[in-house]
């Protein structure tokens, strides 16, 4: 030991080799790096999903000097104007299609609210034989294209006489399997408790459905709402099978001739589509609110 100890006091104690200085991390504990690929796939994403919509949106407000098919391609208009939104009342008349619309989309959303919620709480609350076998049922006409029945579908509204009507247009939708789900799931939510207590003080299962347990799911009501009158508003093949007389066309239907004979102006045509998707924005917006409330309550009862 005493011969070692002059060899290891000689020796010097060599210093721990630097280290790399390790990146530092933001307070909430995210990579710059991470953070930076987030908000690139964002950028991306907003770019696939937005970007036809803002070219449509660019395209219907440039004035009639500007080449909408310049390279590079210009977003913002250089003289923008309205003068494309004026014509396509020229060529069509848009207001009596956006009436029809509307029609078909807020039959088919009430419908869809009544029919849908009935069905809902009966396969939720009522015991009768067959009940699962309804349910797969509605659950089918979710995956099934509509494509398949298209055809069965057009031979049952022409035998009771609605082609050309746009009573066949709402009927087939009037209520949907992916309705009557939502409903069931809201009503499968709701405290028995609340519906026994109901049942002692004599309430029937009339009253017991529409006081006690439809105001409880309103938020999915909404919900049901909002997807039937985008569907109904949206929908372009079964309108442009059933309709006839342009007087009875839906307004998807009715902007074809945007794109026609009568006109090949494709700021007339932008402006149309425009037409066409505004309302379901500005509606979208206007009920955002209820529409996530909705979702979650679904989300988190269901």
């Amino acid at each position: 030991m005493s011969a070692l100890a002059p060899t290891l006091a000689a020796s010097p104690i060599e210093p721990d080799p630097p280290r790399s200085p390790m990146p530092r991390r933001r307070k909430g504990g995210h990579h710059p790096v991470g953070t930076a690929v987030r908000y690139m796939l964002l950028g991306v994403l907003f770019v696939v999903l937005a970007g036809p919509f803002l070219w449509q949106l660019s395209t219907s407000l440039k004035g009639a000097t500007e080449n909408v098919f310049a390279y590079p391609p210009q977003l913002l208009p250089a003289h923008p104007s309205l003068d494309a939104y004026a014509q396509v009342a020229e060529v069509i008349p848009v207001w009596r299609y956006i009436g029809n619309s509307l029609a078909v989309a807020v039959a088919s959303a009430t419908a869809n609210c009544l029919f849908g919620s009935m069905a809902g709480y009966a396969l939720a609350r009522m015991r009768f034989r067959g009940r699962k076998l309804a349910y797969f049922a509605f659950l089918s006409t979710i995956i099934i294209p509509f494509e398949v029945i298209m055809v069965s579908v057009f031979l049952t509204v022409r035998g009771m006489g609605l082609v050309d009507n746009l009573l066949g247009v709402i009927l087939p939708t009037a209520v949907t399997g992916l309705s009557v789900l939502l409903m069931r799931n809201a009503f499968l939510a709701f405290p028995r408790s609340i519906e026994e207590a109901a049942l002692v003080d004599g309430a029937g299962e009339w009253r017991r459905f529409w006081s006690v347990a439809m105001p409880s799911v309103r938020g999915t009501l909404t919900v049901v709402a909002i997807f039937s009158f985008m569907f109904a508003w949206d929908d372009f093949l079964w309108p442009l099978i059933v309709l006839k007389n342009p007087d009875n066309f839906t307004l998807t239907v009715g902007i074809q001739y945007l794109s026609g004979t009568f006109s090949r102006d494709q700021r007339v045509i932008a402006a149309g589509t425009m037409i066409a998707v505004i309302p379901l924005l500005a509606g979208f917006f206007a009920l955002q609110k209820y529409f996530f409330r909705g979702v979650g309550e679904g989300a988190v009862k269901g």
